[in-house]
């Protein structure tokens, strides 16, 4: 039987890479952003966008003079989305979709 050898050091753990982000890239980085079961979203303000991630579809909003900070879900069976914005609750079927 053979002695045991000497461990060699390890190297130290690299951080893990967050998230990728899953809008394009030449939009920057959003004011906010979030999911809930099948919906994403994301607000670039600069570019007043609204982007809206739901069962795999992207579509694209113009958000006008509103600042989105948040998003309500309704319920799963109508998929009746609203926002929170600077002039209070913001129904997405009330912003103008870009196709």
């Amino acid at each position: 039987m053979e002695p045991m050898k000497r461990m060699e050091p390890m190297e130290p753990m690299k951080p893990m890479a967050g998230p990728k982000p899953w809008w394009p890239a030449d939009l920057g980085e959003p004011s906010s952003s979030g999911s809930q079961n099948d919906l994403r979203y994301a607000f670039f303000p600069g570019i007043r966008r609204l982007l809206i991630e739901l069962n795999g579809t992207l579509d694209t909003y113009d958000t006008g003079d509103h600042r989105i900070s948040g998003v309500s879900q309704q319920d799963s069976q109508g998929q009746t989305l609203a926002f929170t914005s600077q002039e209070g609750l913001v129904r997405l079927d009330g912003l103008r979709q870009i196709r």
